[in-house]
């Protein structure tokens, strides 16, 4: 069953043939929005209401990890959640260059913080171990209830379905490109790393396209404690490569097409001798926008996500021999139809419509044979309204969503269930927000909305029902969860220099459906209706920029979580899985003589529990850990740059346990050198 390769891959070539084609129909470009100066585009967004627009008509805490940033960044685990590591209310745990990030945001789980990909929903669990940040013009993360117009991700697998109740994070891809250039970079470092990047972009008349590639092998390293299920006894090693392109043509002044497809192959073994993988990622998006008057814009976006995951088991710890290979196989495709209305100036009415359908497959592979365990089919559909008005110095937002989800359940555990094997929820959601610009130096703003999050097959039925064998036990009992999320805080500016921030949160679930760890060995979890559980804290963040060469950042986040369940006094009282309670983090970028950049960064965590069950939880965290990138441009003229560079990640060799048996590997180098052609 492996993946039946990729419309993803097709599509990709097909991007440079088609832009012949189109660039013999280009004519001179047309000026329009998308031609704005660097220093317009830097306080402009677009997830808000789909369209761009000023931040300060954004009733949301919004951040911004420009193309600048995300150069800086070291990245210990190749996963773009890393962009967010250092931001104030979120809690970045990547366990592994080979697995995902399994963090929280807002004082919630991992799950609440929904990803997107230029405005379509993806998996912030394998999406982000699988897409490539040089395809990135900038990450807008928006905190606190997110908009009612984006639905959750109806994903089966990991935490299962994921929604925005605390946070919206949206990786916008490069569109109109206005320069050629082609970026080359090769390096190498800890763990027996060898990595390679091309990406090179341009554009013809009315057509914008880049295409670039990465290919990693590393014989990494031990990532496991070692008493857990990992149970590492020879290095790890895997190799990962990634082709990707997008090819935009401008239609009119603010019409668009565009397409950008993305492959990933990630294989290698786990540590011991049948413990290999195979795992295959493919994503595509296709956006049609057009400006029916000057007043209403449409925008259409469909996608296809492909995840197909092999993973070999062995018998340990009864012996180290093959048992089976057991893969997942998931499709999802999200279509979203969107009308923006502009009305009274600034004022906006977004409207529209949007579903996604998924298939989910695991399977198990066996003496010659292949066995299904789980198939099930869903849908989700669901129509949105919202409507922005900016009145002066006032912006006040209101918003609703009613969404069905369908579930249909083909086979359990190997055989057909018995009933009908269909469920389906039907659910209204809310959102309202305001700001107020009492100044150009200060803003307050306040949201608050609601969420509404069923049990995924996953959860529901398990992989495994043997107490014996690693995976998710099963749980028929849960029912659906309901949340409401609500913030509020200021922004204040006293100089140009400086940006200071405050923010509170407040997060609350019925039913809150939990992932705990049930055992380290074997390495089991199941999923729970917790109870009530409930989250506030606050967050303090402070940037500036002293001058053209020095910026520096810090911020703090405290956070108070707990679950009430007095029907099981073992979980009553309990703090939220995942979320720990402290969490700080620091860091400048300097520009120094010899032509010399130095980013150091500090991170800090404090303590956090695996599992709402106080007879079992583990206790983990309280650790810090240093970072440090420092480039250093070898030659600079009108065509061209070379650049060298130097990333150390963990400077103290901490090798702090995390849940489900892993441990960071500690300290890491990587050097390398980038080339630029302009």
């Amino acid at each position: 069953m492996k993946s039946r390769l990729v419309p993803a891959v097709c599509l990709l070539l097909a991007c440079p043939l088609l832009a012949l084609p189109l660039a013999a129909l280009a004519a001179q470009d047309e000026p329009s929005i998308l031609d704005m100066s660097l220093e317009q585009l830097q306080n402009v967004v677009v997830t808000d209401t789909k369209v761009a627009q000023a931040q300060d008509t954004v009733t949301q805490k919004v951040e911004i990890v420009d193309a600048a940033e995300i150069r800086r960044h070291t990245a210990l685990n190749r996963n773009i959640s890393e962009l967010l590591l250092y931001r104030s209310g979120l809690f970045v745990n990547t366990l592994s260059r080979n697995d995902a990030n399994w963090g929280s945001f807002g004082g919630l789980g991992p799950k609440y913080n929904g990803y997107l990909l230029d405005g379509l929903p993806i998996d912030s669990f394998v999406d982000s171990m699988s897409l490539s940040p040089w395809a990135f013009e900038r990450v807008e993360l928006y905190k606190g209830p997110a908009s009612v117009m984006y639905s959750n991700y109806l994903t089966m697998d990991f935490a299962g379905n994921e929604t925005p109740l605390a946070g919206i994070t949206n990786f916008v891809l490069k569109d109109t490109i206005d320069s050629q250039l082609t970026r080359l970079q090769i390096g190498g470092g800890s763990f027996g790393t060898m990595n390679g990047k091309l990406y090179h972009q341009g554009a013809s008349g009315k057509l914008s396209y880049f295409v670039g590639g990465n290919f990693e092998q590393a014989d990494y390293t031990n990532y496991g404690t070692s008493d857990s299920w990992l149970y590492i006894i020879n290095d790890p090693d895997y190799t990962k490569g990634a082709l990707y392109g997008k090819a935009s043509y401008r239609l009119g002044e603010d019409d668009s097409l565009s397409l950008f497809a993305h492959h990933t192959s990630h294989s290698g073994t786990a540590g011991r001798p049948n413990r290999d993988f195979d795992h295959s990622y493919d994503t595509v998006n296709l956006a049609y926008a057009h400006q029916l008057t000057d007043a209403l814009n449409l925008q259409l976006k469909g996608g296809y996500r492909n995840y197909d995951r092999l993973s070999g088991e062995d018998y340990y710890p009864a012996s180290f021999d093959s048992r089976s290979h057991e893969g997942v196989d998931q499709q999802v495709f999200p279509v979203d139809l969107s009308f923006t209305f502009q009305h009274l100036g600034q004022s906006l009415l977004t409207f529209g419509a949007d579903t996604q359908i998924t298939d989910y497959q695991t399977y198990s592979e066996a003496n010659g044979g292949s066995t299904t365990l789980n198939q099930v089919s869903s849908q989700s559909r669901g129509v949105f309204v919202q409507e922005k008005l900016v009145l002066d110095r006032w912006v006040l937002r209101a918003g609703g969503r009613y969404n069905i989800t369908e579930h249909s359940y083909e086979t359990i555990n190997g055989a057909e269930p018995s009933g009908s094997g269909d469920n389906n929820w039907r659910q209204p959601l809310w959102s309202i927000g305001a700001r107020y610009n009492a100044s150009p130096e200060l803003a307050l703003y306040a949201n608050t909305g609601t969420s509404f999050v069923v049990p995924s097959a996953k959860q529901l039925w398990g992989t495994t029902s043997d107490l014996t064998q690693a995976g998710q036990l099963p749980n028929t009992g849960l029912r659906e969860e309901n949340g409401q999320g609500s913030d509020i805080g200021f922004e204040w500016r006293p100089l140009d220099t400086w940006s200071i921030g405050v923010r509170g949160f407040l997060n609350q679930l019925d039913d809150a459906i939990i992932d705990n760890v049930v055992s380290q060995a074997p390495s089991q979890s199941q999923s729970i209706n917790a109870g009530e559980a409930r989250s506030y804290g606050a967050e303090l963040m402070v940037d500036h920029k002293v001058n053209d060469n020095w910026h520096w950042f810090a911020n703090l986040t405290h956070t108070v979580s707990e679950v009430t369940n007095p029907a099981d006094h073992d979980h009553d009282g309990s703090e939220i899985p995942f979320v720990p309670d402290l969490m700080a983090n620091a860091g400048c970028t300097a520009s120094l003589p010899w032509a010399i950049t130095l980013s150091p960064y500090l991170h800090m965590v404090g303590s956090y529990y695996d599992s709402t069950a106080q007879s079992s939880r583990r206790q983990f965290g309280s650790f810090w850990t240093a970072n440090l990138r420092l480039e250093k441009s070898l030659l600079k003229t009108s065509g061209y740059t070379v650049d060298s560079f130097v990333e150390l990640d963990n400077l103290t060799n901490e090798r702090f346990e995390m849940p489900w048996g892993f441990q960071d590997p500690g300290f890491s180098a990587f050097v390398g050198l980038e080339a630029a052609v302009f």
